[in-house]
Protein backbone atom coordinates (compact mmCIF):
# COMPACT_ATOMS: atom_id res chain seq x y z
CA UNK A 1 0.00 0.00 0.00
CA UNK A 2 1.66 3.20 -1.18
CA UNK A 3 0.86 6.40 0.67
CA UNK A 4 0.77 9.27 -1.80
CA UNK A 5 -0.42 12.74 -0.77
CA UNK A 6 -0.67 11.50 2.81
CA UNK A 7 3.11 11.91 3.15
CA UNK A 8 2.84 15.68 2.75
CA UNK A 9 0.75 16.06 5.92
CA UNK A 10 1.88 12.99 7.87
CA UNK A 11 4.16 14.76 10.34
CA UNK A 12 1.54 17.36 11.20
CA UNK A 13 -0.99 14.64 11.97
CA UNK A 14 1.55 12.68 14.05
CA UNK A 15 2.65 15.54 16.29
CA UNK A 16 1.26 13.85 19.42
CA UNK A 17 2.50 10.35 18.63
CA UNK A 18 4.81 9.01 21.40
CA UNK A 19 7.97 8.38 19.36
CA UNK A 20 10.06 8.61 22.54
CA UNK A 21 8.24 5.54 23.89
CA UNK A 22 9.17 3.51 20.81
CA UNK A 23 12.75 4.70 21.28
CA UNK A 24 12.80 3.62 24.93
CA UNK A 25 11.27 0.25 24.02
CA UNK A 26 14.01 -0.28 21.43
CA UNK A 27 16.79 0.75 23.80
CA UNK A 28 15.46 -1.75 26.34
CA UNK A 29 16.01 -4.65 23.93
CA UNK A 30 18.82 -3.55 21.60
CA UNK A 31 22.41 -2.87 22.69
CA UNK A 32 23.87 0.60 22.29
CA UNK A 33 25.63 1.14 18.97
CA UNK A 34 23.79 -1.71 17.20
CA UNK A 35 22.81 -1.65 13.55
CA UNK A 36 19.07 -1.25 13.07
CA UNK A 37 16.91 -1.56 9.96
CA UNK A 38 13.80 0.53 10.57
CA UNK A 39 11.10 -0.96 8.32
CA UNK A 40 8.07 1.15 7.38
CA UNK A 41 10.12 4.15 8.51
CA UNK A 42 7.67 6.66 7.02
CA UNK A 43 9.00 10.21 7.20
CA UNK A 44 11.99 9.15 9.27
CA UNK A 45 11.14 10.66 12.65
CA UNK A 46 11.88 7.51 14.65
CA UNK A 47 14.90 6.64 12.50
CA UNK A 48 16.40 10.00 13.42
CA UNK A 49 15.72 9.47 17.12
CA UNK A 50 17.37 6.06 16.94
CA UNK A 51 20.43 7.60 15.32
CA UNK A 52 20.56 10.34 17.96
CA UNK A 53 20.49 7.59 20.60
CA UNK A 54 23.66 6.07 19.14
CA UNK A 55 22.36 3.40 16.77
CA UNK A 56 23.51 2.92 13.18
CA UNK A 57 20.21 3.21 11.28
CA UNK A 58 18.88 2.36 7.83
CA UNK A 59 15.32 3.38 6.96
CA UNK A 60 13.15 1.44 4.53
CA UNK A 61 9.67 2.24 3.27
CA UNK A 62 7.48 1.23 0.33
CA UNK A 63 6.38 4.82 -0.27
CA UNK A 64 8.69 7.08 -2.26
CA UNK A 65 6.65 10.07 -1.07
CA UNK A 66 7.35 9.19 2.56
CA UNK A 67 11.04 8.68 1.81
CA UNK A 68 11.25 12.03 0.03
CA UNK A 69 10.03 13.77 3.19
CA UNK A 70 12.39 11.67 5.33
CA UNK A 71 15.37 12.45 3.11
CA UNK A 72 14.76 16.19 3.39
CA UNK A 73 14.60 16.01 7.20
CA UNK A 74 17.70 13.81 7.43
CA UNK A 75 19.66 16.00 5.01
CA UNK A 76 18.85 19.11 7.06
CA UNK A 77 20.33 17.41 10.14
CA UNK A 78 23.23 15.97 8.10
CA UNK A 79 22.66 12.55 9.65
CA UNK A 80 24.29 9.52 7.94
CA UNK A 81 21.03 7.57 7.73
CA UNK A 82 20.59 5.64 4.50
CA UNK A 83 17.10 5.29 3.02
CA UNK A 84 15.84 2.65 0.61
CA UNK A 85 12.55 2.08 -1.17
CA UNK A 86 11.61 -1.56 -0.62
CA UNK A 87 8.59 -3.71 0.09
CA UNK A 88 9.06 -5.40 3.47
CA UNK A 89 7.59 -8.59 2.00
CA UNK A 90 10.53 -8.72 -0.44
CA UNK A 91 13.25 -7.26 1.76
CA UNK A 92 16.77 -7.96 0.49
CA UNK A 93 20.28 -6.57 0.28
CA UNK A 94 21.20 -6.65 3.99
CA UNK A 95 23.17 -9.12 6.10
CA UNK A 96 24.01 -9.65 9.78
CA UNK A 97 21.87 -6.79 11.05
CA UNK A 98 21.64 -6.50 14.85
CA UNK A 99 17.98 -5.49 14.97
CA UNK A 100 14.92 -4.85 12.80
CA UNK A 101 11.97 -2.71 13.85
CA UNK A 102 8.46 -2.28 12.41
CA UNK A 103 6.63 0.27 14.52
CA UNK A 104 3.59 2.53 14.42
CA UNK A 105 1.34 -0.21 12.98
CA UNK A 106 3.45 -0.65 9.84
CA UNK A 107 2.83 -4.41 9.84
CA UNK A 108 -0.94 -3.85 9.90
CA UNK A 109 -0.85 -2.76 6.26
CA UNK A 110 -0.22 -6.40 5.32
CA UNK A 111 -3.68 -7.87 4.80
CA UNK A 112 -2.86 -11.54 4.22
CA UNK A 113 -1.37 -14.17 6.51
CA UNK A 114 1.22 -15.12 3.89
CA UNK A 115 2.36 -11.50 3.60
CA UNK A 116 3.08 -11.35 7.31
CA UNK A 117 4.91 -14.67 7.21
CA UNK A 118 6.92 -13.59 4.17
CA UNK A 119 7.97 -10.45 6.05
CA UNK A 120 8.99 -12.44 9.12
CA UNK A 121 11.11 -14.70 6.90
CA UNK A 122 12.78 -11.74 5.18
CA UNK A 123 13.52 -10.15 8.54
CA UNK A 124 15.05 -13.37 9.81
CA UNK A 125 17.21 -13.62 6.68
CA UNK A 126 18.89 -10.26 7.26
CA UNK A 127 19.38 -10.59 11.04
CA UNK A 128 22.55 -12.02 12.53
CA UNK A 129 22.15 -15.04 14.84
CA UNK A 130 20.84 -13.61 18.10
CA UNK A 131 19.51 -10.53 16.30
CA UNK A 132 16.41 -8.81 17.66
CA UNK A 133 13.10 -8.30 15.87
CA UNK A 134 10.71 -5.73 17.39
CA UNK A 135 7.27 -4.74 16.11
CA UNK A 136 3.86 -3.58 17.22
CA UNK A 137 0.34 -4.07 15.86
CA UNK A 138 -3.21 -2.90 16.46
CA UNK A 139 -5.09 -5.25 18.76
CA UNK A 140 -8.26 -6.98 17.55
CA UNK A 141 -10.11 -4.98 20.22
CA UNK A 142 -9.06 -1.70 18.64
CA UNK A 143 -9.97 -2.88 15.15
CA UNK A 144 -13.40 -4.18 16.17
CA UNK A 145 -14.43 -1.71 18.86
CA UNK A 146 -12.61 1.57 18.44
CA UNK A 147 -12.54 1.68 14.62
CA UNK A 148 -16.13 0.48 14.25
CA UNK A 149 -17.87 3.06 12.01
CA UNK A 150 -16.07 5.89 13.77
CA UNK A 151 -15.72 9.41 12.39
CA UNK A 152 -12.76 11.52 13.48
CA UNK A 153 -11.82 15.05 12.53
CA UNK A 154 -9.70 18.06 13.30
CA UNK A 155 -9.87 21.66 12.19
CA UNK A 156 -6.28 22.89 12.15
CA UNK A 157 -4.83 26.16 10.97
CA UNK A 158 -3.01 24.55 8.05
CA UNK A 159 -4.48 21.05 7.75
CA UNK A 160 -8.04 19.96 8.50
CA UNK A 161 -9.28 16.43 8.02
CA UNK A 162 -12.17 14.01 8.22
CA UNK A 163 -11.39 10.36 8.88
CA UNK A 164 -14.00 7.61 8.68
CA UNK A 165 -13.18 4.07 9.79
CA UNK A 166 -15.36 1.12 8.79
CA UNK A 167 -14.99 -2.67 9.00
CA UNK A 168 -12.99 -4.24 6.18
CA UNK A 169 -13.79 -7.36 4.21
CA UNK A 170 -11.25 -9.57 6.02
CA UNK A 171 -11.63 -10.56 9.67
CA UNK A 172 -10.04 -8.07 12.09
CA UNK A 173 -9.57 -5.48 9.35
CA UNK A 174 -10.53 -1.84 8.90
CA UNK A 175 -10.87 0.50 5.94
CA UNK A 176 -9.90 4.13 6.49
CA UNK A 177 -11.31 6.88 4.28
CA UNK A 178 -9.54 10.20 4.82
CA UNK A 179 -10.22 13.62 3.37
CA UNK A 180 -7.67 16.38 3.97
CA UNK A 181 -8.09 20.10 3.38
CA UNK A 182 -4.69 21.78 3.12
CA UNK A 183 -4.34 25.54 3.26
CA UNK A 184 -2.40 27.02 0.35
CA UNK A 185 -0.50 30.31 0.08
CA UNK A 186 -3.53 32.13 -1.34
CA UNK A 187 -5.69 31.11 1.66
CA UNK A 188 -7.58 28.63 -0.48
CA UNK A 189 -7.71 24.96 0.44
CA UNK A 190 -6.80 21.95 -1.67
CA UNK A 191 -8.64 18.69 -1.03
CA UNK A 192 -6.86 15.34 -0.86
CA UNK A 193 -8.66 11.99 -0.54
CA UNK A 194 -6.93 8.81 0.66
CA UNK A 195 -8.08 5.25 1.32
CA UNK A 196 -6.09 2.90 3.55
CA UNK A 197 -6.74 -0.63 4.76
CA UNK A 198 -5.27 -2.36 7.79
CA UNK A 199 -5.60 -5.78 9.35
CA UNK A 200 -4.42 -7.48 12.51
CA UNK A 201 -4.31 -11.04 13.81
CA UNK A 202 -4.57 -12.62 17.23
CA UNK A 203 -1.50 -12.85 19.46
CA UNK A 204 -1.14 -16.62 19.13
CA UNK A 205 -1.00 -16.33 15.33
CA UNK A 206 1.87 -13.87 15.44
CA UNK A 207 3.73 -16.03 17.96
CA UNK A 208 3.20 -19.17 15.88
CA UNK A 209 4.44 -17.49 12.70
CA UNK A 210 7.50 -16.10 14.47
CA UNK A 211 8.35 -19.58 15.74
CA UNK A 212 7.81 -21.08 12.29
CA UNK A 213 10.20 -18.55 10.78
CA UNK A 214 12.99 -19.28 13.24
CA UNK A 215 12.51 -16.92 16.17
CA UNK A 216 12.49 -17.80 19.84
CA UNK A 217 12.56 -16.02 23.25
CA UNK A 218 9.34 -14.37 22.07
CA UNK A 219 7.85 -11.75 24.37
CA UNK A 220 4.42 -10.13 23.97
CA UNK A 221 3.65 -7.01 25.97
CA UNK A 222 1.51 -3.87 26.03
CA UNK A 223 2.09 -0.21 26.87
CA UNK A 224 5.48 -0.14 25.09
CA UNK A 225 6.72 -3.21 26.92
CA UNK A 226 5.79 -2.04 30.39
CA UNK A 227 3.30 -4.80 31.26
CA UNK A 228 1.55 -7.95 30.13
CA UNK A 229 -1.13 -7.54 27.43
CA UNK A 230 -4.87 -7.50 28.09
CA UNK A 231 -7.74 -8.15 25.69
CA UNK A 232 -8.75 -4.47 25.86
CA UNK A 233 -5.33 -3.04 25.00
CA UNK A 234 -5.12 -1.00 21.80
CA UNK A 235 -1.66 -2.13 20.75
CA UNK A 236 0.54 -5.18 21.27
CA UNK A 237 4.34 -5.28 21.20
CA UNK A 238 6.38 -8.27 20.09
CA UNK A 239 10.04 -9.20 20.53
CA UNK A 240 11.68 -12.20 18.90
CA UNK A 241 15.29 -13.38 18.74
CA UNK A 242 16.74 -15.10 15.68
CA UNK A 243 17.90 -18.59 16.58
Amino acid sequence: MVMQHFAAVYDQLMEDVPYEDWLLYTKKHVKDGSTIVDLACGTGTLSMLLYEAGFSVTGIDISQDMLTVAEKKIREKQYPIKLFKQDMRKLKGFMNVDAVTIFCDGLNYLLKEEEVKDTFQRVRDILRPGGVFLFDVHSPFKIKEEFDHQLYGENGEVVSYLWFASPGQESNSVDHTLTFFIKEADDLYSRIDEEHSQRTFIITDYVKWLEEMGFDQIEVTADFGRRKPKDTDERYFFKGIKK
